[in-house]
């Protein structure tokens, strides 16, 4: 299950190298301690979770509110993880990086002792996470970043993010392996951002008889369907993308899983599907923007909703038991501590 969703304003340039080794050198020591002091499904857990990575962070150095808190946070987890020492590894990361996680993943059997099957299963996962958040989830944002954190248990967690040309933010995705029931129905547990607009969101509840018939749609010849496309100027459904509805047919996907992973399918012939399963059988897709929550904590006035105490001091306390037991420099530890501190509203330090 998508476990949350972060709007970021897109701030320009390059973490300073002494910042960056430095999150390295604390990112690798706070991990340890949670791997060590709880367990590697506690760590992916939390840096799954859209508020603890957002005070995990700043504690590192990050503003509160910058899309380098996702891209730079992540790289340096990669860098202070890469041995695979504490079970853990990330793969993937910004632009060209994140194209080359399929690979990573196939070289995960020397370092981890993961069979065949699962490293199948991984790249599936990676897959399925991007296309989903891309396509399916048709949000205004075109993903940019894809960072996939994979324990020796073959467990993972997703971070990624896409950026909006239009308003000039960035939407940071998050997943985790253990709450995934399916990938295309109602995979958000949380979903956090300040603004809310209009999707489409074939993973809705909602979409789920229009899910069924883009599939039924899609197993019949398309090229009967070529007229409709044509025909309806209300939607201005794309047809330049047809190929991709060609492809699918061919393969004659069993679900929408499948079908979404079929290559040259994106999100105009997911689109395209949609808006005739509404045209021919009336099976409306859901328009809802899935937003549920500020990616901040909360808000003492209740805007956009109430403090979650409890996650906010469950996060509180992990990361400062953390930064204490660090092996790093005393002062190290006292910024970290007190970027922590200066994270938190006046009410709740």
């Amino acid at each position: 299950m998508r476990t949350g969703v972060a709007d970021l304003p897109l701030h320009w340039g390059k973490s300073p190298r002494w910042l960056f080794s430095r999150m390295v050198k604390l990112g690798k020591s706070i991990a340890e301690i949670i791997i060590l002091e709880y367990s590697k499904d506690e760590f992916l857990k939390r840096i799954s979770d859209p508020f603890w990575f957002q005070a995990f962070a700043c504690v590192l150095g990050y503003d509160w509110h910058s899309s380098g808190t996702t891209t730079v946070t992540t790289a340096a987890l990669k860098e202070g993880l890469k041995s695979g020492e504490l079970g853990i590894v990330v793969l993937g990361g910004k632009g060209k990086v994140s194209r080359k996680t399929p690979e990573e993943i196939e070289k995960l059997d020397e370092t981890f002792s993961l069979s065949s099957s699962k490293i199948e299963k991984l790249k599936i996962a990676s897959r399925l996470t991007a296309k989903v958040d891309n396509s399916a989830l048709q949000d205004g944002f075109q993903l940019y970043h894809h960072s996939f954190i994979v324990s020796e248990d073959g467990k993972w967690c997703v971070i990624q993010q896409g950026m909006s040309d239009k308003t000039g933010y960035a939407r940071r995705y998050h997943w985790l392996s253990e709450k995934v029931k399916s990938f295309v129905n109602e995979p958000h547990l949380a979903i956090c951002c300040d603004t809310k607009g209009k999707a489409l969101n074939m993973v809705a509840k909602e979409s789920e008889e229009c899910r069924k018939t883009s599939v039924d749609l899609i197993r019949d010849n398309p090229k009967n369907l070529k007229k409709y496309l044509l025909l309806d100027k209300k939607h201005e459904i794309d047809l330049k993308n047809f190929r991709g509805l060609i492809n699918a047919y061919e393969f004659q996907p069993k679900n929408y899983e499948e079908l979404i992973l079929v290559r040259g399918v994106g999100p105009k012939s997911i689109r395209a599907l949609a808006l005739l399963s509404k045209l021919i059988y009336g099976k409306e897709p859901s328009w809802k923007d899935p937003v549920k929550f500020s990616f901040a904590h909360g808000g003492k006035d209740g805007y956009p909703y109430f403090v979650d105490k409890k996650t906010y001091d469950e996060s509180i306390e992990i990361l400062e038991t953390a930064v204490e037991n660090a092996k790093i420099g005393d002062k190290e530890k006292v910024y970290a501590l007190k970027r922590l501190k200066d994270f938190l509203p006046g009410d709740f330090q």
